[in-house]
């Protein structure tokens, strides 16, 4: 069984402020981040798309201890945000102070860019990831 969207394409579109994701041909449900198979009824019968990169913040955490290699960044705040198309993915938030982020982030209009990360030893260098900033 092959993955139709591999991390490496998934990486190299994100660079390029494309978010893709997979939408199941059975039931109609999107995947993202990708996966070898649908995250609802486990099919492989996946197309590759193009999500909108839009949604709403569902939680978030500020983060004051850094993982190897982003000790310059802290603090900073992550959200997780559930997509336009369903999905629910987490990212940087991006633009607000992190120590100024409250309660009142939460069921914020979200829209995705990235930030590009150094690799440390355990992969295989750097990495876009998704970034979100607010809409509105």
């Amino acid at each position: 069984m092959e993955y139709k969207l591999t991390w490496q394409e998934y990486n190299k579109a994100l660079k390029k402020d494309r978010l893709m994701g997979l939408r199941c041909e059975d039931c109609g449900k999107f995947t993202c981040p990708p996966m070898m198979v649908c995250a609802e009824c486990v099919s492989t019968n996946l197309k590759v798309v193009q999500m909108s990169g839009r949604g709403k913040v569902v939680s978030f955490t500020t983060s004051y201890i850094a993982g190897e290699g982003r000790e310059n960044e802290l603090p900073y705040t992550i959200v997780l945000v559930e997509l336009e198309e369903g999905p629910w993915i987490m990212g940087n938030l991006v633009g607000v102070d992190p120590k100024r982020v409250s309660m009142d982030v939460m069921g914020r209009s979200v829209e995705l860019g990235y930030r590009v990360y150094p690799g440390d030893k355990f992969s295989s260098g750097d990495m876009a990831r998704p970034a979100f900033s607010l809409r509105d």
